[in-house]
C-alpha cells in the first residue's frame, strides 16, 4: 500500500513545463511523498474548442485527489475564453486565496527589508462573479456580489490562519465609505468575527489609503483580509515591493479541495530558454506540503531554497551585480537547491512549520436571521438617446400605475430628474425609480410592477433591465441616488 499522497499536476503553458519539472524535482529530493496524476489544461485545450480550458477527465482527477498543483497557463486573447483560474476556484469551492509576501533582503533587492505580510483574499465572489451586461450602445455593467456566508468564511479563515501561525494582527481593507452595502457588509462581518479572537489585534482601513500605507510601510501589517478584486491587485503589488512577483507562491483553500500555484503568468516570451525562476511555483509547492501535513519535507525544501538565495545563486530576474554571485538557469537553480538540502540559512530567518499549521477547523456559518422583506418599488433601466433629464423625466412622469409613480431618474448614479443641470454629462441608459409617491416605504406587489412596465413599454420606451426595491426589517435595501 502506497504511503504517497495523490495529487493532480498540470504543467501548464509557456514557462510552465520548465518550472514545474524543476519544482517537482526539488520537492521529491526534499522528501515529499507525492503520487502524481498529470492532466492537460490551458492553451491547447482552449484551442481544441473547449472554452473552459479543461476537459471533463481533468475534473475527475481533481475531484478524486482533491489537491491541484498547477503551473501557469495561457488564456488565448478574445473568443470568449473564460479564466481557468476563476473557474477552478469556483467549481472546487476554493474560497480562500493565501499569498505570503516576504522580503529576502539583502539577497533580493527591495525597499522594504522587514516586510512579511500574508494577504488572504476572498476567491469566489465580488466582481469576479463575472456577471456583466451591455445595457445600451454606450453603457456596460458588472455586478458586484458580496454575500454574508462568503464574508464569514474568508474573515474567519483569516483569523484562524493568524491564530495557528502565531500572527498578531488581522487588518481588513474595504471601500465601505462608497459601497456602503457590499463593502459595508464585508466590514460589518469582519467586526463581528473579530470579537471572537480577542488575542488578535484587529483594524480596518479604507482600501485606497490602506494600499498607500502597504506600498510605503508594509511592516505595519501582518495578515490582510479583503474582497476578491482588492486582494488580487494588492497581492501582486505586495509581492513586487517585497522583491519580485516571481518569488511568490499561492494557496487556494476550500473545504474539500485545494490548489497551489505561483502568482505570476506563463511568460511565453521566456519559454524554452532555461531562464525562468521556479521559486514562486516551488513555494506554492511548499505550501502544499504543509497543507498535506508533510511538515519535515516542507522545512527541508524551504530552508534549502533560502540558503540558495543567501548564497547568491540567482536566476536572471533577481540577479544583481554586487549582491548575486552566480547567474543560473532554471535547471541549474533547481540543482543548487537540491545540493543544499539539509542546510539552513544563516542570515535569513529559517523556515519552521508547525503541525498546528495544518489543522483545519470546520465551523458552522451563522444562520441568516428571520428578516421581514417588503417589496416597495422598482428601478427601470430605460435606454434613450434623450440626454436632457428634464425633458426625458417630464414625459416619463406622466406614466403611473396603481399608485406607482416616477420619483427620480439617475444617470450613472447621479440624479438628473426632477432637477437637471446642463453641466451633468449623461449617457443613453437611465435609472428610473418608481415607488408609491404618498409613502415610498409602502409595500407594492409584483403585479403592480408588471402593470407599470406594460404601460412604459406601450408608451414606446425600451426597458433594458429592472431591479426591484426592497426593505429589510424596515431598512432600505437599495442605494440612494447621488444628488437626490
Amino acid at each position: 500500500m502506497s504511503l504517497k499522497t495523490p495529487i493532480t499536476v498540470a504543467h501548464g503553458d509557456g514557462i510552465g513545463p520548465e518550472i514545474m519539472e524543476a519544482s517537482l524535482h526539488i520537492l521529491s529530493e526534499g522528501g515529499a511523498q507525492l503520487e502524481i496524476e498529470t492532466i492537460e489544461i490551458g492553451e491547447k485545450v482552449y484551442l481544441r474548442g473547449n472554452p473552459a480550458g479543461i476537459d471533463p477527465s481533468a475534473w475527475e482527477s481533481l475531484r478524486r485527489t482533491k489537491v491541484f498543483y498547477k503551473a501557469p497557463i495561457t488564456t488565448p486573447q478574445g473568443g470568449g475564453f473564460k479564466s481557468l483560474n476563476v473557474t477552478a476556484r469556483k467549481k472546487l469551492g476554493l474560497y480562500a486565496n493565501v499569498r505570503p509576501c516576504v522580503s529576502y533582503a539583502p539577497f533580493v533587492d527591495t525597499k522594504h527589508p522587514k516586510m512579511d505580510v500574508i494577504i488572504v483574499r476572498e476567491n469566489e465572489e465580488d466582481l469576479y462573479a463575472g456577471i456583466e451586461y451591455q445595457l445600451s450602445p454606450d453603457v456596460t455593467e458588472c455586478l458586484k456580489l458580496i454575500s454574508r456566508p462568503g464574508c464569514e468564511k474568508i474573515v474567519r479563515f483569516a483569523f484562524e490562519f493568524a491564530k495557528v501561525n502565531n500572527r498578531k494582527k488581522v487588518t481588513c481593507f474595504s471601500k465601505d465609505n462608497i459601497m456602503k452595502m457590499t463593502d459595508g457588509l464585508f466590514h460589518k462581518v469582519f467586526d463581528e468575527i473579530a470579537t471572537e479572537y480577542p488575542e488578535i489585534v484587529n483594524e480596518h482601513w479604507i482600501v485606497d489609503i490602506g494600499a498607500a500605507k502597504l506600498a510605503d510601510t508594509p511592516e505595519a501589517f501582518d495578515v490582510l483580509v479583503m474582497a476578491n478584486l482588492y486582494g488580487d491587485i494588492l497581492s501582486d503589488v505586495a509581492a513586487q515591493i517585497a522583491g519580485s512577483v516571481g518569488l511568490a507562491g499561492s494557496a487556494n483553500i476550500g473545504t474539500a479541495c485545494s490548489m497551489f500555484e505561483a502568482i505570476h503568468g506563463s511568460a511565453p516570451r521566456r519559454a524554452g530558454q532555461n531562464l525562468a525562476n521556479p521559486s514562486g511555483l516551488l513555494l506554492g509547492g511548499v505550501m502544499m506540503l504543509v497543507h498535506l501535513g508533510q511538515i519535515d519535507a516542507a522545512d527541508r525544501v524551504h530552508n534549502a531554497w533560502l540558503k540558495t538565495l543567501e548564497d547568491g545563486v540567482h536566476t536572471y530576474d533577481i540577479y544583481k551585480e554586487g549582491v548575486s554571485r552566480q547567474k543560473v538557469g532554471t535547471k541549474e537553480f533547481a540543482q543548487a537547491v537540491v545540493a543544499r538540502m539539509g542546510q539552513k540559512p544563516e542570515t535569513l530567518k529559517p523556515a519552521s512549520y508547525s503541525k498546528d499549521a495544518v489543522k483545519r477547523k470546520e465551523w458552522t456559518l451563522k444562520s441568516s436571521p428571520n428578516v421581514k422583506v417588503d417589496l416597495v418599488g422598482v428601478d427601470l433601466y430605460i435606454g434613450s438617446k434623450e440626454h436632457n433629464g428634464k425633458v426625458f423625466g417630464d414625459k416619463l412622469h406622466q406614466i403611473t400605475h396603481e399608485g406607482l409613480e416616477l420619483m427620480v431618474i439617475s444617470n450613472r448614479g447621479v440624479a438628473i430628474w426632477p432637477e437637471f443641470m446642463e453641466e451633468t454629462f449623461t449617457t443613453d441608459s437611465h435609472q428610473c425609480r418608481f415607488t408609491d409617491k404618498a409613502n415610498p416605504s409602502a409595500a407594492v406587489t409584483q403585479k403592480q410592477i408588471l402593470g407599470l412596465m406594460g404601460k412604459v413599454v406601450d408608451a414606446g420606451y425600451d426597458i433594458v433591465k429592472i431591479e426591484t426595491l426592497r426593505n429589510f426589517d424596515g431598512k432600505s435595501g437599495y442605494s440612494q441616488v447621488q444628488g437626490q
